[in-house]
């Protein structure tokens, strides 16, 4: 049995132990949340694989976790995982252990050091970047690129809207089901309202209010993994890295250029908290570094 299923079944004949009780609980407790599929299989995984690992060692009670065990497996995924990847899967162990230590399973918390993270400038798109990507589009890629860089949604958001959530007069959009499946409302430009009443347009037969706003084949629903693969392959032909995320963090770096304040864009991106949304104001903390560097006191004098 692999690794990433063994501690998500029971194998027949053997007797279920306190640790395999301790990580189904942990499921149904972020079921009952309720968390979001991604959000289900991320938990699923990353505490799944820890808890396999364990048994490999011979821990089968969550008392005699410590965190010697979790150093020994964090050296373990260090040489072949990403940083990425090291920090996803720590996430997941650490939301675990503290689950364990909140019910009494486990006496004392174990804490989990977090693998620290490169910083890397995330890729974002400038203005005549977004123009390019919009050259020779048909109505439905128009309508997606203009709808990622002009609301601010993720992928699945978009993926979730129905022509009946946007309101063509005022440009509010209503967002189901957001990260931590929670609504909110955001915002469309008329130029973007006028894209996709063209879309619209194309649609046979004509969409009704509960139809997708985006549509695959067949008048079907887009998946975000399609959605991004789609996205991707567009920026390709254009010489661009482009993905939905890419795009919402344009929409983001480009309101703040525009003026838009922190607490507004907190409210259109959707961020649980305003550190999430104060990150953006580091890529406009590098817009000055660079055109410092074009025009500082060493360049002319």
């Amino acid at each position: 049995m692999s690794q990433r299923t063994l501690a998500s079944t029971v194998s027949i004949g053997l007797q279920v132990s306190p640790l395999d009780t301790a990580y189904q609980d942990f499921v149904l407790s972020r079921q009952a949340m309720p968390c979001t599929d991604a959000t289900m299989q991320h938990y699923r995984f990353t505490a799944g694989v820890f808890v396999t690992w364990l048994q490999l060692q011979g821990v089968t009670d969550p008392k005699d976790v410590t965190a010697g065990h979790v150093r020994q497996w964090q050296a373990e995924n260090a040489d072949r995982l990403k940083d990425t990847s090291q920090h996803a899967r720590a996430r997941g162990v650490r939301t675990f252990l503290r689950f364990l230590h909140t019910e009494g399973t486990l006496p004392t918390l174990v804490k989990v050091q977090m693998p620290r993270l490169e910083k890397r400038r995330l890729p974002c798109l400038e203005a005549d970047e977004v123009h390019r990507l919009l050259r020779d589009c048909d109505a439905r890629k128009t309508a997606i690129i203009r709808l990622l860089a002009d609301s601010g949604v993720r992928a699945a958001e978009l993926c979730n809207l129905n022509w009946g959530d946007l309101n063509m007069q005022t440009g509010l959009l209503f967002v189901r089901r957001g990260k931590g499946r929670k609504d909110r409302t955001t915002v469309v430009g008329p130029k973007t309202r006028r894209t996709l009443l063209r879309y619209r347009s194309t649609l046979k037969p004509a969409p009704t209010a509960e139809s997708p706003l985006i549509q695959g084949r067949g008048g079907r629903r887009l998946a975000p993994c399609w959605l991004s693969h789609l996205v991707r392959k567009w920026g390709k032909r254009k010489g661009l890295y482009v993905t939905p995320h890419a795009l919402r963090r344009t929409f983001a770096v480009q309101s703040l250029r525009g003026g838009m304040d922190l607490l507004s864009l907190q409210r259109l991106m959707g961020h649980a908290d305003l550190s999430m949304t104060s990150h953006y104001v580091q890529l406009l903390d590098e817009d000055l570094i660079r055109a410092h560097e074009k025009a500082n006191l060493d360049s002319w004098l």
